[in-house]
C-alpha cells in the first residue's frame, strides 16, 4: 500500500472515562456551519474519527507538523514519556512497552494509518495523544490544516 503526505500531532487530552465515552460530542454535525459542528471544532476531545483532527484548525500548530516520519513518533514518546501509564499492582505493566508502541506507530504511519494512543494514567485519568495522516487515506476531503506544508 503506498501514501505519500506528512503528519500532524493532536492532544494529548486528558480526562474521564466518562466525558471520553461521550461520543456524541467527539463528531461533527451534518453541515459546517450547524451548532454539532460549531460545538465539536471548539472542543479539545478526541474525535471519534481521527482524520476528523485536521477539521480543527485553530488546534494545529507547525511545531506539531512533520514530513519527517521520525520526528512525528519522537513526538509520539515524548507526550507518552510526559504521560506515563498506571502500572499494575507490583509494577508489572498494563500496556506493551515503549518501543513495541513506536515501532508499530512507525509502521502503520508509514502506510498512511494514524497513530492513536490512549491509556489510563496514574491519576485514573484517560489521556489520548494522536499522530493524523496528512491527507487522511479515509477522509480525504478535508483539506490540510496547514497547506504550505
Amino acid at each position: 500500500m503506498s501514501w505519500s503526505g506528512h503528519w500532524h500531532g493532536y492532544g494529548p487530552w486528558t480526562g474521564s472515562r466518562d466525558a471520553y465515552g461521550q461520543e456524541g460530542l467527539r463528531r461533527p454535525g451534518a453541515h459546517p456551519d450547524d451548532e454539532q459542528t460549531r460545538a465539536f471544532l471548539a472542543s479539545t476531545m478526541p474525535p471519534m474519527q481521527t482524520g476528523h483532527w485536521l477539521m480543527r484548525r485553530s488546534q494545529t500548530s507547525a511545531d506539531r507538523a512533520w514530513t519527517d516520519l521520525v520526528d512525528a513518533v519522537d513526538w509520539l514518546k515524548k507526550t507518552y514519556g510526559a504521560n506515563l501509564p498506571v502500572e499494575r499492582e507490583g509494577g508489572e505493566q498494563a500496556y506493551i512497552d515503549l518501543d513495541t508502541k513506536a515501532d508499530y506507530a512507525e509502521d502503520a504511519l508509514r502506510r498512511g494509518s494514524d497513530a492513536v494512543w490512549v491509556h489510563y494514567t496514574k491519576s485514573s485519568n484517560l489521556v489520548s495523544f494522536s499522530v493524523v495522516c496528512c491527507p487522511h487515506r479515509f477522509l480525504s476531503r478535508i483539506p490540510c490544516p496547514m497547506p504550505l506544508l
